[in-house]
Order: C-alpha cells, then sequence, then structure tokens
C-alpha cells in the first residue's frame, strides 16, 4: 500500500475474525515497529504478549471498571478523565458507573478482551523517559512520545500484514494491579494495551477535522494556513 494511503485508512479497529496470529506474524510486526523514534533512542518500551488465558480473562476484568467510568462520564458530556474538567461533574458520573456495567448485556469489545486474536501491553520504563515537562504545574504527557510512536507503528506494520488493530490505555486506570499481574517492577508503567487481529471490516474513509481547523501561522489566534489551489 502507499504510505499516504496507510497514513490516511489506519482506525480503530475492534471486531476481530477468529482466525489466530502467530508468533513468527507478530514477531514481523514488533521487528518493524522498533524502528520508531524515541528520545535519545533510548527505546523505552517493553512489550508483554499475553497468551495465558487465565491472564488475559484477569486483565480484561481490571479493564471493565474503567471502562464503564469512561462511558459513565461521556454520557454525561464530559471528556473523560480530561486534565481540565468539572471534578466534581465528574465524581458524579463515575458514581453511577454501575448502571453502564448492568447495561452491558453480552458486551462488545471490552467484554471479549479476552477473546482477541493478539493481545500485548506496552510498558513504558521511567528510568529513559526524557519528560523535560516532568517538573512543570499541569498534566505532563511529553513522556508519551518516546512511547507513543512505537505503538503507532505497531497498527501500521499491521497493516501491512493484512491486520487491524486498536490502542487502548483503559488499563492505565488500574496500573498497580496490571504491573501485578504481569509481575512488572515499579519502574515500568502501563502506557497501553494494543489488540490485533484480522479485520472482520477494514475502516477505508476516516472523518478528521481539515488542517484549517487546527493549524494557524505565527499566533494560537493568527490566520489559517493557506491549503493548495
Amino acid at each position: 500500500m502507499e504510505l499516504l494511503d496507510v497514513l490516511r485508512s489506519t482506525g480503530a479497529v475492534r471486531a476481530f475474525l477468529p482466525d489466530a496470529v502467530d508468533d513468527a506474524t507478530l514477531w514481523r510486526i514488533l521487528d518493524a515497529a522498533r524502528f520508531a523514534p524515541s528520545g535519545g533512542n533510548r527505546q523505552a518500551w517493553r512489550v508483554v504478549v499475553l497468551r495465558d488465558p487465565a491472564r488475559r480473562a484477569a486483565l480484561r476484568d481490571l479493564y471493565l471498571g474503567p471502562w464503564y467510568e469512561y462511558l459513565a462520564q461521556g454520557a454525561a458530556g464530559l471528556v473523560p478523565w480530561a486534565p481540565v474538567t468539572d471534578r466534581a461533574a465528574e465524581a458524579a458520573a463515575v458514581a453511577g458507573a454501575g448502571a453502564f456495567a448492568d447495561a452491558a448485556g453480552e458486551g462488545g469489545f471490552a467484554e471479549h478482551l479476552d477473546e482477541v486474536p493478539a493481545l500485548l501491553v506496552v510498558l513504558g520504563d521511567l528510568r529513559a523517559l526524557a519528560a523535560v515537562d516532568r517538573d512543570l504545574e499541569r498534566y505532563g504527557f511529553v513522556g508519551g512520545a518516546s512511547l507513543y510512536p512505537f505503538v503507532w507503528s505497531i497498527l501500521l506494520a499491521a497493516r501491512a500484514e493484512g491486520l487491524a488493530g486498536v490502542m487502548t490505555t483503559m488499563a492505565v486506570r488500574r496500573e498497580a494491579e496490571v504491573r501485578s499481574l504481569l509481575g512488572a517492577p515499579d519502574h515500568l508503567a502501563v502506557a497501553a494495551v494494543v489488540a490485533l487481529g484480522r479485520p472482520v471490516h477494514q475502516p477505508r474513509r476516516l472523518t478528521r477535522r481539515p488542517v484549517e481547523a487546527f493549524t494557524t501561522v505565527d499566533a494560537v489566534d493568527g490566520p489559517g494556513l493557506s491549503g493548495p489551489g
């Protein structure tokens, strides 16, 4: 596939065919993804491939609580866990998350997370992240610049193998339990869970805001960047 076509059509996929993803395929995906950029080329990622059914089920159970809290906040008109938000409204929404669990029924992706063909947990080594915003009096995210390009490269490399998937960060809300499940030391933080498989449907037409909606010249309130033509 052409690079620009891949960039424009690699969306989040959560519905997979039951086909297994073998070790050789996962190895090729990770072998390509490892060339992602990272601060100082320190490559602070660590990947755990979950195969054991009991561990998969345990991860699913840890995932579900935050997932229902996420749904509850969205239903209340909130951006879940936004760094700048109405904390009282957030707490009220989260208190009602049980209703979303009760309404889940047979469920979807979250309730069947343990059944996806390939399940990867990506960890970040906190000793190797150049988090230049560490001491600012705001939420910090710069360290993720050394981790999430790698995760995105996993998803791009999966396309070359005829696969698709999704990166989810919901398990971070239960980080201590996830680390315990994986036998990870405290300096390894949970960055993402990646689900991969052969897609039931591969997205082709993604919807995103136009460049003019988020790009200005010289200042935030400056003129929009002109497009071609």
